[in-house]
């Protein structure tokens, strides 16, 4: 018998989430570009929006209201079908919690999001991995490890950390060979970036199935990061199983009243979406100039690759950007060792982002 309380079997071999890293010694500035935060920061009316909260000792409306009200709004919605979380992860985890169980499976792209490991192993089920071509998501493949046991299949789309996507075509083609009882769950945490004409978040496939997940964010392209809120839009019947397991009060007040503001500020937004547009643009096209191969991207972030050959890697590149205060984030947990993402900063760390790999890249001694 053990002298102490253990965990259930498996949750030890649980490789924990581990985020980018956002300091370095001996530097006096830091840019940090390794968590895709956006440079532009939230909204000015969110920011007053919880400069204005107050009653902090009273409980929030644990059925976010107001916030799901405005969402619906926003995007055309019926808000009874839209439940919000602490950030998108919280969603994602109550979500295969709700329907991932032992002996079951999940299913997600060979680079996609490391949260959807950890959710499916805490639930205790078994992840799937469906290969990649050229860095972007195989429907095919994916098709192809479906099983009895199947129950959930995860879909980044645009992907974190590749920045492909996967055309609105192809997730219509996705969902419509599931098995009726597989959840699919569309992850769309970088949608409101993407300028592709054949691109879709997902909205339309919820509406009108019975198997369609679709989460979003507020912490990307609306700078609420700290605040961790997200939501999600799905059938009635997932609601409903979803709600029974989540945490009466999981979002805070000053959150539901920051979210309102910021997603009702169209301005905020087409600054920020057009800041992306520009620096995405020119750091693909700078950072490809130093010979280096940039994975196309349509979110906020660039995944870079980096030769093997010594002194070249990307273990020897992040070293010589963070003693420059960039700090950027190593993705080898993604089964991607020779690569590290950089998140579109402000015009001062881009323009230096690209000045230090150039030096980088030159040969001269790293410091």
């Amino acid at each position: 018998m053990s002298v102490r309380p253990q965990p259930r079997p498996g949750v030890m071999q649980i490789e924990a989430y581990v985020p980018g890293k956002s300091a370095a010694t001996g530097v006096v500035k830091i840019h940090k570009l390794s968590s895709n935060e956006t440079p532009l920061g939230p909204s000015p009316k969110a920011i007053e929006a919880v400069k204005a909260a107050n009653h902090f000792e009273l409980y929030p409306d644990g059925s976010v209201a107001r916030l799901r009200e405005a969402i619906a709004g926003k995007f055309g919605l019926d808000p009874n079908r839209i439940l919000c979380g602490a950030g998108s992860d919280e969603l994602l985890s109550l979500i295969t919690n709700a329907y991932v169980g032992q002996g079951d499976e999940g299913i997600f792209s060979e680079h996609g999001f490391l949260v959807y490991r950890i959710a499916i192993l805490a639930a205790g089920g078994t992840p799937v991995v469906a290969k990649e071509k050229d860095y972007k998501t195989d429907v095919d493949a994916i098709l192809a490890a479906v099983t009895p046991k199947t129950k959930i299949v995860f879909l980044a789309n645009p992907n974190n950390p590749t920045g492909t996507y996967v055309p609105f075509d192809e997730v219509k083609r996705l969902q419509a060979a599931l098995p009726p009882h597989v959840l699919l769950v569309l992850d769309a945490a970088y949608a409101e970036y993407v300028r592709k004409n054949d691109y879709e978040s997902g909205l339309e496939l919820v509406a009108t199935s019975e198997n369609v997940v679709m989460t979003r964010t507020f912490s990307k392209v609306y700078g609420l990061a700290n605040l961790r809120l997200g939501w999600m839009v799905a059938p009635a019947h997932v609601i409903d199983a979803v709600n029974r397991i989540r945490g009466p009060f999981n979002i805070n007040g000053p959150a539901m009243a920051a979210g309102i503001a910021a997603i009702q500020d169209d301005a905020h937004l087409a600054k920020a979406l057009a800041h992306n547009d520009q620096w995405l643009a020119w750091l693909t096209k700078e950072i490809e100039a130093l010979g280096l191969k940039v994975t196309p991207s349509v979110g906020n972030f660039l995944l870079i690759h980096f030769p093997k050959e010594a002194g070249r890697t990307s273990k020897d590149a992040d070293a010589f950007l963070t003693s420059r205060g960039l700090i950027l984030r190593r993705i080898d947990a993604y089964g991607l060792p020779d690569a590290l993402r950089l998140t579109v900063g402000d015009e001062e760390a881009n323009r230096l982002v690209v000045s230090a790999l150039r030096e980088f890249m030159s040969g001269k001694p790293h410091a």
